[in-house]
């Protein structure tokens, strides 16, 4: 019963790193997360259904056996940023109910309040939430750049390579963290020297 989530934890070290990096930089950090409601009345039947297919399944807003925290409920330990990824006061949190950040949620607001105009994209499940997110973020003008070593899921292994694929194809650009400290740092050094 439940996810195995131990192969999306592989996200977690390039995370470590880069969000320091990016709010040093002045990069803003959004936290675009599940955070339904304790009534659920925010969701549709068909996504209640989504994630209780049958009565041995645990679905949105019920109690994980472990430790009694409701599944993807707004305060819970289960719709929670696990505890290893450094959070900052300047962090923006948008609570989401859709796989989409974008549907139902101030964040195309908040971006472009904000003077946005390119988004990096981290995060799980990356061939669901971060890929309906990317779509929208995509349609709606903005510059999506995906950082492959920052996404993972509990899906198969072909689900994430067709994503990196249709986003490249179609949606917006793959890179890593890594090239983007580098990129960043390179772009520093260069304005330095003019």
């Amino acid at each position: 019963m439940g996810v195995d989530i131990e192969r999306v934890r592989r996200v977690v070290p390039p995370l470590q790193v880069l969000l320091p990096f990016a709010r040093k930089e002045g990069i803003p950090v959004i936290w675009v997360n599940w955070g339904n409601r304790p009534d659920r009345l925010n969701l549709s039947p068909a996504t209640l259904f989504v994630y209780k297919r049958d009565e041995d399944e645990i679905g949105i807003g019920e109690a994980l056996p472990h430790n009694g925290s409701k599944v993807l409920e707004k305060g819970s330990w289960g719709a929670d940023i696990i505890e290893e990824l450094p959070r900052d006061e300047r962090d923006v949190y948008v609570d989401k109910f859709r796989m989409s950040g974008f549907w139902d949620t101030p964040l195309d607001s908040i971006l472009r309040n904000m003077g946005v105009t390119t988004l990096f994209f981290c995060g799980v499940n990356t061939d669901q939430c971060v890929m309906s997110t990317l779509q929208d973020a995509c349609f709606l003008g903005y510059d999506c750049v995906l950082l492959e070593d920052c996404t993972a899921t509990t899906s198969p292994d072909f689900c994430w390579e067709a994503t990196l694929y249709n986003v490249k194809q179609c949606y917006g650009f793959v890179s890593t963290s890594t090239a983007l400290i580098q990129a960043t740092a390179e772009s520093e050094t260069k304005n330095r020297q003019t």
